[in-house]
């Protein structure tokens, strides 16, 4: 087996000089593979081989700032569709300053779930597919990796359930709320270029960050029906959170964040109120190779208890889910995300059955 060997300036071998790049390259010839190796002890250092190893390292970098970014899918999915019981792992994992990601994301979700789950709504039973399209981009902020994410989620199915005393039906289609996410590292992510990000890779340290997502009373709402896709109301959730690396290989997340509410003063006529609902979730990563990686994610949160007209209702939310993520790179720019998740302890509403498909895309 014969390999390319080219020579470049800076680099000795065997005291002939080579030059930088290859196409101005002064020596191309050809030596046997294995004799090189036999005769020197080493890999040719800089032949063809060398030069596909090279890409393919770069690739890698590629598929891991695919796949180590804000994964807003999660986040607009489940900020949409049950507010506090999002599961987001990486959150606050970095990529490089000027890396842009587009996500489409497909769900669906049965069971005890609707749009805001403080409706006074019982016996809920629901089957509703989502469709999320979302864009983000990482950035420089004073010396520091952030990010910016935009999403929008549009859904259709059907929700049956109890309100006061009566059953009722409602097939819903059309636009849920839209959310922007932007975050912060603090600690442990300064702004990187791709080299750095790629030692960070290698070498995982702890990380620091902070959020804030906010929820723009943009879906769709009939003032005169409990169940809406939209909630009419803004809606603001500040968090902190980070990353603690066992190894290169097994890291620990998790994050605290406090859901803010504005009042609904079109509920059926009336004014409703909302208490905040705070949230901690954790993931247990691992990764595989670059851009393959999974996680056990759970949550806890409490509070959200309404108030319609002055009079308060017994909905306090106490409740957790428990999930499982797996993202797997495609290659040229592509990934793909499967996660699923249910409800572990659902003192009032949340008990349903999630899972979700996610294609990314580097560009």
């Amino acid at each position: 087996m014969f390999v390319t060997t080219v020579y470049a300036r800076n680099c000795r071998i065997t005291g002939i000089e080579r030059r930088s790049t290859v196409a101005r390259c002064r020596v191309i010839h050809l030596v046997p593979y294995r004799s090189f190796s036999a005769f020197t002890g080493k890999s040719p250092p800089c032949t063809l081989f060398g030069l596909i190893r090279r890409m393919n390292r770069y690739e890698s970098v590629v598929n891991e700032k695919i796949l180590s970014v804000v994964l807003s899918g999660p986040l607009a999915l489940a900020a949409g569709v049950t507010t506090a019981q999002e599961l987001q792992p990486r959150a606050y994992w970095p990529a490089p300053a000027g890396t842009n990601v587009l996500a489409f994301t497909y769900q669906h979700t049965s069971g005890d779930v609707i749009v805001d789950q403080s409706l006074p709504v019982t016996a809920v039973d629901s089957s509703l597919n989502y469709l999320q399209l979302s864009y983000q981009r990482f950035l420089n902020i004073g010396g520091r990796t952030g990010s910016i994410t935009v999403a929008q989620t549009w859904a259709d199915g059907d929700t049956q359930g109890i309100f006061q005393d009566e059953p009722f039906v409602r097939d819903t289609t059309g636009p849920l709320d839209t959310v922007v996410r932007g975050s912060i590292n603090l600690t442990g992510a300064p702004a990187m270029a791709a080299a750095d990000f790629q030692n960070l890779r290698a070498k995982p340290r702890p990380i620091l960050g902070a959020s804030l997502t906010v929820s723009a009373p943009t879906g769709s709402y009939d003032n005169d029906r409990v169940i809406n896709l939209g909630t009419n109301r803004w809606a603001i959730k500040p968090g902190i959170g980070g990353i603690y690396p066992f190894t290169d290989r097994w890291l620990l997340e998790g994050e605290i964040d406090v859901w803010f509410f504005q009042d609904n003063d079109e509920f059926l006529g009336q004014t409703r109120e909302q208490d905040p609902i705070g949230q901690f979730q954790v993931h247990l990563v691992r990764r595989f190779k670059p851009g393959f990686w999974a996680s056990l994610d759970a949550n806890w949160y409490v509070g959200g208890r309404t108030t319609v007209d002055g009079v308060g209702n017994q909905d306090l939310q106490r409740n957790s889910r428990l999930g499982a993520t797996l993202v797997y790179p495609l290659g040229g720019g592509n990934a793909l995300r499967l996660s699923t998740s249910t409800g572990t302890v659902t003192e009032t509403g949340g008990e349903y059955n999630q899972m979700s498909l996610t294609w990314f895309r580097l560009f």
